[in-house]
């Protein structure tokens, strides 16, 4: 995908296929961003008899995985094809925000890590996650709000979710802005069991279908009414001169 920006720039398609290589290549990620240790753990299921040890428990720290499709979140703006074409100010099709000129920040996920610590019969997180905001064709400084969720779930359980609306300031418009955000205050129960997972990821929500356009009511004026005749004088009432008397 090539976007060509209005000063002429060109941020090629290489660059966010980069991203994205980034982020495949780190699903479940370690000690990136110094919140762990750099080895991942790997949970030690103890004993002859498959039982897990208290101690494997005490080290286990679940990994954090991105979801599909919840790895990158773009902004547009009205632009492209509706702007050239359409100035009546309704809203944009998904034909129009498909449109690579309509982009106003292109932001992508690049990594994720998590810390853990146990305590009390709870276990405590910091996940992280990195990533990148790209200026689109439409950009300008300013400040794009992105919606990263943060999920906690053990079988189909959720034990914790948190949506925080991150703000991230970008001033250059010819580089990528780099961004962390944390979730430092993750608690929940002490795992019996090597089965918790957590997710990382944008978190739109449903997508809002336009509103339909209204129609135009195109009313009908009522028939105009003639007006009535004037009334007429019957002929045999007819006075002549002549009849006058004098």
């Amino acid at each position: 995908m090539l976007f060509c920006l209005s000063n002429s720039r060109f941020f090629a398609g290489s660059a966010l296929v980069g991203l994205m290589l980034a982020v495949a290549g780190c699903q479940s990620s370690d000690g990136v961003l110094g919140l762990g240790d750099n080895k991942a753990v790997k949970p030690n299921t103890g004993t002859e008899t498959g039982k897990v040890t208290a101690s494997s428990l005490r080290a286990y720290c679940p990994n954090v995985t991105l979801r599909d499709g919840t790895a990158y979140y773009n902004t547009y703006g009205r632009g492209g094809r509706k702007a050239a074409s359409d100035d009546s100010g309704d809203p944009l099709t998904q034909d129009d925000q498909n449109n690579s000129s309509n982009i106003i920040y292109q932001a992508a996920i690049t990594n994720v890590t998590r810390d853990c610590t146990h305590a009390s019969g709870t276990m405590t997180m910091n996940v992280a996650v990195a990533g990148k905001v790209v200026p689109g064709p439409l950009a300008k400084p300013g400040t794009i709000t992105m919606p990263i969720r943060i999920v906690v779930m053990r079988g189909s359980e959720v034990l914790y979710s948190n949506l925080q609306q991150y703000k991230v300031q970008v001033s250059d418009m010819s580089a990528a802005t780099q961004f962390v955000y944390s979730d430092a205050n993750i608690s929940v129960p002490e795992p019996e069991t090597s089965n918790y997972q957590v997710f990382a990821g944008y978190d739109e929500g449903k997508t809002k279908a336009p509103p339909p356009r209204k129609k135009r009511v195109v009313r009908k004026k009522a028939p105009v009414k003639a007006a009535p005749a004037a009334p007429t004088t019957p002929k045999g009432s007819q006075t002549s001169i002549s009849d006058i008397p004098r």
